[in-house]
């Protein structure tokens, strides 16, 4: 499971280091592509295999499956590991969720995120509403056992 949050710089060349925890879970290959919410998603191969299995079950004939397809695989790309445990992020990747130098690595339980440090924390400034929270996650039914 992938949890937790680290600050990680970017390099020149567009490497970034992963966490060794995270790096671990990553073993069997991983895939890096647009998220929702102008951030990156790095999945294992298993579960981008999963969700590409099921993106193509929707209808070619649905304009939002079509916009959810180009989305998810125009902006994917295969993560592979150097030496010291750095990936590359394209470019194109880099440029569309204005990551410039440092990123926010987010553990997200079976996936994680990259965020530029500015969007993270307007996403940490939605979390902290704890009154907003309650609402917000109130109908999501979520029992412990």
């Amino acid at each position: 499971m992938f949890l937790g949050q680290y600050e990680h710089t970017i390099d020149e060349k567009g490497r970034m280091t992963i966490p060794s925890r995270f790096r671990e879970q990553l073993e069997g290959g991983a895939v890096i592509t647009r998220g929702f919410d102008q951030n990156l998603i790095v999945l294992t191969t298993e579960s981008f295999d999963l969700i590409s299995q099921r993106v193509n079950q929707i209808s070619m004939t649905d304009p939002a499956a079509r916009l959810l397809r180009r989305l998810i695989f125009s902006n994917a790309a295969e993560v592979e590991f150097d030496r010291n445990g750095r990936i590359l992020i394209q470019a194109y990747l880099r440029n569309g969720v204005n990551l410039n130098g440092s990123a926010i690595v987010v553990g997200v339980g079976d996936h994680f995120e990259i965020w530029a440090p500015e969007l993270w924390q307007q996403q940490t400034a939605l979390l902290e509403d704890g009154e907003t929270n309650a609402k917000r996650f109130a109908a999501l039914n979520l029992p412990i056992q």
